[in-house]
């Protein structure tokens, strides 16, 4: 009988908030994630005590994952920025920072947690209405008549990871790259509701990033070097094909679940080759050139085929199913106990190969019009082309983010200034009306509109990591950095530009650094030169969410009263 244990009291934890241990997690979490931040963010290595993989990133998609907390609170802000990452793949730094900072001002300010919930929540609403409006001066309309934003706006996300370790040139080439492809997933003859195709993404380890390429239609790896002959003695017009998704290994476990009755003397062995070898005649009759399975295909029926002039591909996953339907019309077939219907075949315009050093792969040309395309990604070594994969299939969904909003937010901190400035503006000329709506005093609103506002300044004085100093123009509200051993009254004449690029410096200027008390103004509309354009920008659906996102878990932390923890 085993020893019965008594149940452990579940541990209890009032204002968590006033606990010092939870205080000094979050304040760690706070620097671990604003030094990634931009850029010039510095790298993360992650792993265990127990050895192990070793992750090296300062994505947070990546690095919040392989971060382990036993402490519940921590585990809510990370799973709601994670939660946020999933669906929109950008911004999820920003979101955490923010609210992180947003928790720490509320504590230093010493508002009360309802006041400072109620405070941030409007302001969150006021900075939504604003960004969503036609006169707001942080958005940019994007022109899909020229693919210069789309350009910018893929570098802007490609240059943010440091751990891709790319060059000036390679940033430029791999943007360019994710764009062509965002654009090749984009039907163009399509009437009616309109389905977007879709990139695939692989691999390919010790070559240069300039020798990456992106595809029209779908490549496979192509392990069977005597395949190469019969796909230079194939016809150049259409491919009959078949897609298998069940395993054609001939084992018996692929048959099912259930009870497999089998009369003495009967070799199973042979009875299924038996089958799988009539399919495979059926497959010859048909006149099919290309046999694609999911799974694993039999040495025998790969050999029948072969010896047939059939290309055979065996183990493409699953992940390359839906591709594989959406470029050949194929439907894939589940079983080989029944005849293959004749609209179960696929056809492709054309076969060829295409060589990556030592790599071969089949490239499956489209019968038609597709919106399948194949990315070729290279790197140096494995974490580099790791770190570049995912930024690049991030790059991908950012991009299909702007056909729902065509626009984007002013990057290199200008927006999170320019949302600083408008916002302290907005509150004083309505703070009469605004104070009795909520609920608190005076003096409360403005610790609380504070707080906001140098959140919002904290997260574009992060982009900076070297030790120089961030400041925000007084006409604009744009942000700007400096070494820290330039003089205050040379600024004018060696700031050059802004964060997002839009605005020049000039001696006239007058600035004030962020995170200090300044003068309050309303921000001037930039002056549309069609000369001068962006160098960073970001996604406006993307970190719109994350604001909200960053705001409500702010909230909802600071809104927590008690943590019960089950100790057993």
């Amino acid at each position: 009988m085993s020893r019965l244990a008594k149940k452990s009291p579940s541990l209890c934890t009032d204002l968590p908030l006033d606990n010092a241990d939870i205080c000094n997690k979050l304040n760690f979490l706070r620097q671990l994630l604003k030094s990634c931040f931009g850029p010039t963010g510095r790298l993360k290595q992650v792993h265990n005590n127990i050895e192990g993989h070793v992750v090296t990133t300062s994505t947070s998609s990546v690095l919040l994952p392989a971060i382990s907390s036993s402490q519940p609170f921590i585990n809510l802000i990370k799973t709601s920025i994670l939660n946020h990452v999933s669906r929109f793949s950008d911004c999820g730094l920003f979101a955490a920072i923010l609210c992180l900072s947003l928790i720490e001002q509320a504590q230093q300010s010493g508002l009360r947690g309802n006041v400072a919930i109620r405070v941030n929540k409007h302001l969150l609403g006021l900075c939504t209405t604003y960004l969503q409006g036609e006169d707001c001066g942080c958005k940019v309309k994007l022109d899909f008549c020229s693919s210069q934003n789309l350009i910018t706006l893929a570098r802007s996300v490609i240059s943010s990871k440091p751990t891709c370790v790319l060059t000036e040139p390679e940033t430029l080439y791999i943007s360019k790259l994710a764009v062509r492809a965002f654009l090749l997933t984009v039907p163009c003859n399509s009437p009616g509701i309109v389905s977007l195709g879709k990139v695939v993404t692989m691999s390919v380890e010790g070559h240069g990033v300039l020798n990456s390429a992106v595809f029209p239609g779908l490549l496979l790896d192509m392990p069977d070097v005597f395949t190469i002959d019969k796909v230079k003695n194939l016809p150049s017009d259409a491919l009959r094909m078949v897609l298998f998704s069940a395993s054609l290994a001939g084992d018996l476990s692929e048959l099912g679940v259930g009870i497999i009755e089998v009369p003495s003397g009967v070799d199973t062995d042979s009875q299924i080759l038996d089958q799988l070898l009539e399919l495979g005649k059926q497959v010859v009759k048909d006149e099919v050139k290309l046999f694609v399975c999911q799974k694993v295909i039999h040495p025998v029926l790969q050999q029948y085929l072969r010896s047939h002039g059939i290309i055979v591909i065996e183990r493409v996953g699953i992940t390359l199913m839906e591709p594989l339907t959406q470029l050949t019309g194929a439907q894939p077939v589940a079983t080989l106990h029944t005849t293959i219907p004749a609209k179960a075949y696929g056809v492709v315009r054309d076969l060829n190969i295409r060589t990556f050093g030592s790599k071969k792969m089949l490239h499956l040309h489209p019968p038609g019009e597709s919106a399948i395309c194949t990315m070729i990604l290279c790197h140096r070594n494995e974490t580099m082309l790791s770190e570049l994969k995912v930024v690049c299939q991030k790059t991908e969904h950012v991009l299909r983010l702007t056909l729902r909003e065509p626009s984007a937010l002013l990057g290199g901190g200008c927006t999170e200034t320019h949302l600083a400035a408008y916002i302290r503006h907005k509150s004083m000329t309505e703070i009469t009306e605004t104070v009795p709506a909520l609920g608190c005093s005076q003096t409360e609103y403005l610790l609380g509109v504070e707080g906001f506002c140098r959140s919002l300044e904290a997260v574009a004085t992060v982009l900076e990591h070297d030790g120089g100093n961030s400041l925000m123009d007084l006409t604009h509200a744009h942000h700007w950095t400096h070494p820290a051993d330039v003089m205050t009254e040379h600024m004018g004449d060696g700031l050059g530009s802004c964060g997002c690029g839009l605005v020049e410096s000039n001696p006239n200027q007058k600035w004030t650094y962020l995170n200090t008390k300044g003068p309050q103004f309303s921000p001037a509309p930039l002056s549309r030169n069609a000369t001068l354009q962006p160098r960073v920008l970001d996604s406006f659906t993307a970190k719109l969410n994350a604001m909200q996102v960053a705001v409500e878990t702010a909230n909802l932390a600071l809104d927590v009263r008690y943590l019960i923890q089950d100790m057993n």
